[in-house]
């Protein structure tokens, strides 16, 4: 139990010295957030979105699964989205890989892990699409970091394919997409410079027409 009452301790703490620093933080934070940015990141416990970013709560709203997936069936982060997008109206969205991904090293192997499985192959998918490149690589630490890469890119790409941003594209020419690596190494975050805000960046098969209102032509 002493992991346990770390935390509570831990907490005590940090709210005391918030509260030494700014007397209205929590009173402020209680009743509103109006956060910027959408993180869409891994559920690796070394990639803390706040901290990495050096952001206060209440700056950046979290969605995190493995391997920081955008899969169209999962209704948990499509709900996020919603929300972030819809509601809060963020400015950017943000997909956070990062090297050394336990979930994304799974996926390039045969071995069988169980339930995961399932969400695995969305990774294997990635690495299908981009064999070529990938194979090319001969040393595999090498091509299992720009699997990571391409896994993000590919998540961008699929975000950039829902109808909640191109709504938002076509309503307010936002948010931005993005796609960025965390280097456990470095403490450092790559941007991949595959940032999107407009439905011309992708394939028209992709682009959702806007909705039809009942009793209109």
């Amino acid at each position: 139990m002493d992991s346990y009452n770390r935390l509570l301790l831990q907490n005590q703490a940090w709210s005391e010295e918030k509260t030494k620093h700014d007397h209205d933080f929590f009173i402020r934070n209680q009743y509103t957030q109006s956060p910027d940015f959408l993180w869409i990141g891994c559920s690796d416990s070394r990639v803390p979105a706040n901290e990495i970013t050096g952001t206060d709560p209440g700056e950046i709203f979290v969605h995190r699964n493995i391997a920081n997936m955008v899969v169209h069936s999962d209704m948990n982060m499509l709900s996020v989205l919603d929300y972030a997008v819809t509601i809060l109206k963020v400015k950017h969205v943000i997909v956070c890989g990062h090297y050394g991904c336990g979930g994304v090293k799974a996926a390039m192997n045969n071995d069988q892990y169980g339930l995961i499985d399932n969400w695995l192959r969305h990774i294997k998918d990635v690495y299908r699409f981009h064999s070529d490149e990938l194979e090319a690589i001969t040393d595999e630490n090498e091509r299992f970091k720009r699997l990571v890469e391409v896994n993000v890119m590919e998540q961008v790409f699929d975000l950039s394919k829902t109808s909640i941003i191109q709504n938002a594209w076509r309503e307010r020419n936002s948010p931005y997409v993005h796609g960025w690596v965390y280097d456990l190494e470095t403490g450092l975050i790559k941007d991949l410079e595959v940032t999107m805000n407009s439905t011309s960046e992708i394939p028209p098969i992709y682009h959702i027409a806007s909705k039809v209102v009942k009793g209109t032509k």
